[in-house]
């Protein structure tokens, strides 16, 4: 059976994001319902999903969301990605406002089916838990590439990018109650990388050629890429693609300097589940088979 899925992205600045999305249009047992964005420069992030979307050859409904965090100041005012536009055929108009009312509308139209996948900072999460407290329960699950479990790791530290970009939604996220409260975490991330060249040489259909336009403008800056957003869709269709552990997980609030922080506690009766194993070989067989069958 079809899995009913809402994406809400920041598309357009790792390219993560547009393989993550690739992976989802292709995917045969992926029914994508809709597709909002956020952080800086929504209706730019908009128009780079509609892009592949078209590539694809689906109409996939897009709602830009929210531009700005709760509190704390944009860390991320730019869709660089939107650079390379001007080659792909795309949307350019979009509904303006609505996406928080389209993502509950949709989730209160198939309760229970519905999994939420964020893949970017989580303040149109955020909002729509607040504004609709009975969603998370409507939900089939919640599954967010988000936080940082085990430790520091060597050129991240201590903190993740998408729980600090809106602490206080990460909070809010948090704490709401979901059947399936899942995160895949910079923990298993990190050991899913790919090289400029493996990437310009693996994805070569024709789906991904405005994605490669996308890439070339993230390795600009990056020796290559990683797969956090891809990896953590993939444990929606592939129970083996991460091993998970139950527990609860806290975000700081108080101290300015580590706002957003994933505190973890493994228990088993927890409502968390977190990602702490992954086989980067078996999930690069997956993802690559699934977008070039």
């Amino acid at each position: 059976m079809s899995v009913k899925v809402l994406l809400d992205t920041d598309i357009g600045t790792d390219i993560d994001d547009a393989v993550c999305l690739a992976y989802l249009l292709v995917h045969p047992d992926c029914d994508l319902l809709g597709i909002t964005t956020v952080t800086g420069e929504p209706e730019k992030r908009a128009m780079l999903a509609s892009a592949i979307c078209r590539r694809a050859g689906r109409d996939v409904p897009i709602y830009p969301g929210a531009e700005r965090p709760l509190v704390v100041e944009q860390k991320q005012p730019r869709a660089q990605q939107a650079e390379a536009l001007g080659s792909w055929d795309h949307q350019n108009a979009f509904p303006r406002g609505e996406a928080i009312e389209f993502m509950r509308e949709t989730i209160r139209s198939h309760p229970g089916e519905v999994t939420l996948l964020s893949i970017a900072p989580l303040t149109n999460l955020g909002l729509l838990f607040s504004v609709d407290p009975e969603i998370p329960s409507l939900l089939k699950g919640l599954v967010m590439m988000c936080g940082l479990f085990k430790g520091p790791i060597p050129k991240y530290g201590p903190l993740e990018w998408n729980a600090i970009g809106d602490p206080h939604a990460t909070a809010i996220v948090y704490r709401a109650h979901v059947l399936l409260h899942r995160s895949i975490g910079l923990d298993v991330t990190t050991s899913v990388n790919m090289s400029p060249e493996d990437f310009r040489n693996t994805f070569r259909s024709d789906l991904f050629k405005p994605i490669q336009d996308f890439a070339d403008i993230w390795f600009r800056d990056w020796p290559g890429t990683t797969f956090h957003d891809p990896l953590a869709a993939a444990t929606i269709f592939d129970r083996n693609a991460c091993g998970f552990t139950k527990g609860y997980v806290e975000i700081e609030l108080t101290d300015q300097q580590s706002l957003g922080f994933t505190r973890w506690t493994e228990d088993p009766a927890g409502g968390h589940e977190v990602a702490f194993e992954v086989n980067p070989a078996a999930f690069f067989e997956h993802f690559i088979s699934t977008v070039h069958p």
